[in-house]
C-alpha cells in the first residue's frame, strides 16, 4: 500500500450533558473523523451530519458551550487525537 492510499482519521470521545445526554440517548461516544487535523467546529458539523437530534440540537444558533479537556474553548479551537470534547447545553433555573 502506498502512502497516498493511507487514510488519516482523528478520534475525540464525545461527551454528552444534561440535556443533551437525554436527546442523544447517550452519555457519550468516540467520535472518528476522517482527517487528521481538526477542529470543535468540525466535530459539531459530523455529529449534525446524522440528523434527527443531533441536527436539531447542534444547528447553526443553537446555544452549546464545548469544552475540551475540561477547558471552555471556541469552535474554532483545535482537536488532537485522544481529546475529551464535552457538549454543554445552557443552563438555566431559578
Amino acid at each position: 500500500m502506498n502512502d497516498t492510499a493511507i487514510r488519516h482519521t482523528l478520534t475525540v470521545n464525545v461527551v454528552y450533558l444534561a440535556r443533551l445526554r437525554e436527546a442523544f440517548g447517550s452519555a457519550g461516544e468516540p467520535l472518528q473523523l476522517a482527517t487528521a487535523t481538526a477542529t470543535v467546529n468540525d466535530v459539531l458539523t459530523a455529529l449534525a451530519s446524522r440528523g434527527g437530534a443531533f441536527a436539531t440540537e447542534l444547528a447553526a444558533g443553537r446555544a452549546v458551550r464545548v469544552a475540551v479537556n475540561h477547558t471552555l474553548v471556541s469552535r474554532e479551537a483545535r482537536v488532537q487525537q485522544g481529546d475529551e470534547v464535552a457538549l454543554l447545553p445552557p443552563v438555566t433555573g431559578g
